[in-house]
């Protein structure tokens, strides 16, 4: 018998290039796809088959079944996770995230995939609603948190029309090796990280006591390649990532230890964001048992050790503002209209 042949997309991304090794782990055939705008080729471990494309392009999405499918599993990872950002690039943020979902879920239903993994958000479920629970009914304060609340919702109907299977996951604030570090809109400890290592004071928007429980990488990604193969996962949406929040503020002093500095801290005002944002996991833990928890400072540390490897890197800078209005002071440097 063939082994499943799987496509990852996000392929060159943190997640996902974690994800396209998980699934060679698990004997699968990968095909590994990514636009590179957020990714890097050298993420891509050796056995995947890279193609480089967009998925906003509905003839990229074409030949990609015509020359590397058909796919049994689809997991879908691309995206372009700016949660603040995504207030200020509307339409850019429609068109990557739900436009792309929604050639790449048409092109899964009509070449008969047996398995669509998703990876939602807890984004979805906006504010006040802590310990955030799947049967919380989602209510999302951004452009983001629609866009993939939307996709989640057109999966589900994909589902009961087409009989497409598919698990939708919502992780949360992971981190780890291979994130990008010069990425200044998103994951706050590989914003910490660079510039620390630039010698930079860590900058925190508003007083940093907003909470987040932050997720390392190797404690969920054996989960999100199996979801497929797991009967208890199918048509079904779970919370995945660690348990215990921690304060912004806290993380810096735990990132500078890591990396053996003293903190320096920089506050500017804090942009309009969920405060507080946690998750039950239950549900996850009743599917797959119990999953591995790697202590924040372990996966700092960890984390910490690869970024010194990588070194410091030249913040990115968002060159398609559509809404200037209210970005934040932070954001505003180099931005291009």
């Amino acid at each position: 018998m063939n082994p499943p042949r799987a496509l990852v997309t996000g392929a060159a991304g943190f997640i996902g290039s974690h994800l396209a090794d998980a699934c060679l782990g698990l004997g699968m055939e990968v095909v590994g796809v990514d636009n590179l705008s957020g990714g890097f080729r050298y993420n891509v471990g050796d056995g995947v088959r890279f193609i480089e494309g967009d998925l906003r392009q509905q003839d990229f999405v074409d030949r990609l079944w015509s020359e590397a499918g058909p796919f049994d599993y689809v997991y879908h990872f691309a995206a372009y996770a700016a949660e603040g950002l995504s207030h200020h690039i509307r339409c850019f943020n429609y068109e990557n995230n739900l436009v792309a979902s929604t050639r790449l879920i048409n092109a899964a239903v009509h070449h008969q995939a047996r398995h669509f993994t998703f990876a939602s958000s807890i984004a979805v479920y906006g504010a006040g609603q802590v310990p955030l629970s799947e049967e919380t009914q989602p209510q999302p304060e951004d452009p983001y948190g629609i866009a993939k609340y939307a996709i989640e919702l057109d999966i589900a109907a994909a589902s009961r029309v087409f009989g497409m299977p598919y698990t939708i996951f919502r992780p949360h604030n992971v981190y780890g090796e291979r994130q990008h570090i010069g990425d200044r809109y998103r994951n706050v400890i590989g914003i910490f990280m660079n510039e620390c290592l630039r010698g930079e004071p860590m900058t925190i928007l508003g007083d940093g006591h907003q909470t987040r429980a932050f997720t390392y990488i190797g404690d969920i990604v054996q989960a999100l390649a199996q979801a497929p193969r797991i009967p208890a996962c199918t048509n079904r949406v779970f919370n995945i990532g660690a348990d215990e929040p921690t304060r912004v503020l806290d993380l810096a002093h735990e990132v500078a230890r890591a990396l053996g500095m003293d903190p320096r801290i920089t506050h500017f005002p804090a942009r309009p964001e969920v405060v507080h944002a946690f998750a039950d996991h239950a549900r996850v833990r009743a599917a797959f048992g119990p999953l591995p928890s790697t202590s924040l400072r372990e996966g700092i540390s960890r984390m910490a050790a690869w970024a010194r490897k990588r070194g410091p890197v030249e913040p990115s800078r968002f060159g398609a503002v559509e809404l200037p209005e209210k970005l934040p002071p932070i954001w505003k440097e180099g931005l291009l209209r």
